[in-house]
C-alpha cells in the first residue's frame, strides 16, 4: 500500500484552482508537508518527492486549505 502524504503550498502562496496548484506542482515549487507527522514541517516538491516515498501519493491543499486534489 502507498504511502499518502498531503501538502500545503509554502512561503505565503495559497492557489484558487486545481490547475494552478497541479502547474505548481509539476513547476517543482516548494510546498510544506503537513501530514504524516513524522514528516510534517518539512519542504518537498515533485524532484524531492522519491526521496521521501518513491510510490506515495500526494495530496496538496488549496483555496486556503479548504480544498484538496492528488497532484501525485
Amino acid at each position: 500500500m502507498s504511502e499518502s502524504i498531503t501538502i500545503v503550498p509554502a512561503n505565503g502562496r495559497d492557489y484558487k484552482s486545481k490547475k494552478q496548484v497541479q502547474e505548481a506542482w509539476d513547476n517543482n515549487e516548494d510546498f510544506k508537508i503537513a501530514g504524516p507527522l513524522h514528516l510534517s514541517g518539512k519542504y518537498i516538491n515533485k524532484r524531492d518527492v522519491e526521496h521521501y516515498s518513491p510510490d506515495a501519493i500526494i495530496w496538496a491543499r488549496y483555496v486556503k486549505l479548504t480544498r484538496i486534489v492528488q497532484v501525485r
